[in-house]
């Protein structure tokens, strides 16, 4: 089963009624045009990358985010999420991401979503530890970093790094001027781009999310290595 649809006019709706009475009363709708189909493309993907990225797993427990937000520091209430999201991710490392991620690495990331769907790859927001580690590996390593995201099959695809989380001046430690000033203040690394609803709901979806994990797969090893979780030739 693929996104369908249905599955875009259920999160349609699920925007306009995000309330737990709506969603019960629709949860069979949720699990047959959104869960299933989730779980659906995880199980697809794992296949596809033991091919191409042995190393990276999708797994249908822990791959796939819940659909329940976290409002307790949240001044929106909504109790629901309004589109679905998987991650894969380094089978020796955790498989949360973000800031509590403690021993997680990079990894690609999918979104389907009404507004818009979404494909990445990378290491968004990690904890200061792995942040330290990687800034220092940029700097001793700073040309071979800067070719694996200047690879114009890369560029093509996906443009540049995101510039979603960068500070404003160099972190502490490294002089103002250094080098790799650019890269040292950003606190993701993250390649993506949205995707259209034809493309998410097209049975081809698999076929395209592979061909863009591999463009991506040289950055994620990068940060990976720089992490400690090494690549793999098989499962």
């Amino acid at each position: 089963m693929s996104f369908s649809r249905q599955s875009v006019t259920f999160l349609h709706e699920l925007a306009r009624h995000n309330a737990k009475p709506w969603f019960e009363s629709n949860r069979a709708r949720y699990e047959e045009f959104v869960r299933q189909p989730l779980r659906d493309l995880v199980e697809e993907m794992d296949v596809r990358l033991a091919r191409v990225a042995p190393e990276i797993i999708g797994d249908v427990k822990r791959s796939p985010f819940r659909i329940y937000r976290d409002i307790r520091f949240s001044a929106d209430k909504s109790p629901y999420k309004t589109h679905a999201s998987c991650w894969f991710f380094h089978r020796d490392g955790a498989h949360n991401v973000g800031r509590e991620a403690i021993g997680g690495g990079a990894g690609f990331y999918f979104e389907f979503s009404p507004k818009r769907s979404f494909v990445g790859g990378g290491l968004w927001m990690p904890p200061r530890s792995a942040l330290n580690r990687l800034r220092e590996a940029i700097v001793e390593g700073q040309r071979e970093f800067e070719r694996t995201i200047g690879n114009p099959a890369v560029k093509r695809r996906f443009g540049a790094l995101s510039d979603e989380a960068i500070l404003k001046r160099t972190p502490r430690g490294y002089a103002a001027d250094h080098p790799a000033s650019h890269w040292l203040r950003h606190q993701s690394f993250v390649l993506g781009r949205e995707l259209t609803t034809e493309q998410a709901t097209s049975a081809r979806l698999p076929s395209l999310l592979e061909r863009d994990f591999e463009t991506m797969l040289p950055l994620v090893r990068w940060l990976n290595r720089a992490l400690g979780l090494m690549p793999a030739e098989r499962r």
